[in-house]
């Protein structure tokens, strides 16, 4: 019998793809058990070389320098939006980038108040984020983005900032406050990773288009970066790698990119990480030691490691900030 899904040799068709509302679904994460810095308790976390990088932050801004902030999905699914959100209000970030996981559970929130499905046996009859609501209006976004020359993260803020009324909880969406706030907010996607491609409308090219648009906008952050800082946050592939390009694509275009602070939190412990490693060593192959910590400081600069669970760390590095910024303020009076 002929497989009624190819229509094109050794390809399979979407078409007949089956989707499900996400209205029904359960969330792991809601706005309502979202982290709040104003009202959180912050319990004290650091090292001497934790404030040093606080007191890096605080010069690059002071010094009109970028702060770069990479990361995984797991800042989102760990409830941090609001932190991120809270920094860039306070002229702390000035970019922020990330997968194509981060993009979905933060236009997740905005429309729904939740993401993070809790479908654990969902692969075994092919419905695992099969969800239409996310699949079709992701894509739609990224199509019409791609068609007018826009990013991927300014495609999908565009769209919501167009039907104001599918997303009821935008003031909590980091990419559409980014917009608000004219800080560009990228994300770098590897084609088949992510639940959107899975949906009958994607459109592999609109992806890649305003993926690749993003990549420019972060070789024009990075290009800038002399005296500021660079921070990943949990992302072990995606941002490593498209920082150390951006920076090689930098310096091929004889930008000074050579005075940087760079810094990587993780819940993996590298011990001694700044020490000559052997191929037969694990750690030799985790790419932000290499790609963030150790390789594009070489020029100048310095770069860390911290270990630690992204609840404790983000909070700490926004309460930090925020204390030092009260005493200039004080200082100031």
């Amino acid at each position: 019998m002929k497989d009624q899904n190819v229509k094109v040799e050794g390809r399979l068709d979407f078409a007949n793809i089956k989707t499900n509302s996400v209205k029904d679904r359960v969330n792991l994460v809601t706005i309502d058990n979202m982290r709040t810095p104003k009202t959180d308790t912050i319990e004290d976390w650091g090292t001497e070389e934790f404030s040093v990088l606080i007191d890096r932050i605080i010069r690059a801004r002071k010094n009109n320098r970028p702060v770069i902030w990479s990361m995984g999905a797991h800042v989102i699914k760990n409830r941090l939006s609001r932190y991120l959100i809270e920094l860039m209000k306070m002229n702390i970030i000035t970019h922020i980038s990330s997968n194509g996981a981060g993009s979905i559970h933060d236009f997740e929130l905005a429309y729904l108040g939740g993401t993070s499905e809790d479908v654990p046996t969902a692969i075994e009859d092919g419905s695992f984020g099969m969800w239409e609501e996310t699949g079709k209006w992701m894509n739609d976004a990224l199509q019409h983005g791609a068609a007018n020359d826009m990013g991927y993260g300014k495609s999908l803020a565009v769209y919501i900032d167009m039907y104001p009324e599918k997303f009821p909880y935008n003031q909590d969406c980091v990419l559409y406050q980014a917009y608000k706030m004219h800080i560009p907010a990228t994300y770098h996607i590897a084609l088949g990773t992510d639940i959107i491609h899975q949906h009958p409308s994607v459109d592999f090219g609109a992806i890649g288009k305003t993926s690749g648009i993003d990549f420019h906008k972060m070789c024009h952050s990075v290009a800038q970066m002399d005296g500021g800082v660079f921070l990943n946050f949990g992302s072990g592939v995606i941002g490593p790698e498209v920082f150390l390009k951006a920076l090689s694509i930098s310096r091929n275009l004889n930008y000074d990119v050579s005075n940087i602070t760079t810094a990587n939190f993780d819940l993996i412990d590298l011990g001694d990480y700044r020490s000559k490693i052997s191929y037969d060593d694990p750690n030799y192959y985790y790419r932000p030691r290499k790609n963030i910590v150790n390789r594009p400081t070489s020029l100048g600069g310095i770069g860390w490691h911290f270990c630690g669970d992204h609840q404790v760390t983000i909070p700490s590095l926004y309460k930090k900030i925020l204390q030092e910024q009260n005493k200039e303020s004080n200082r100031g009076q």
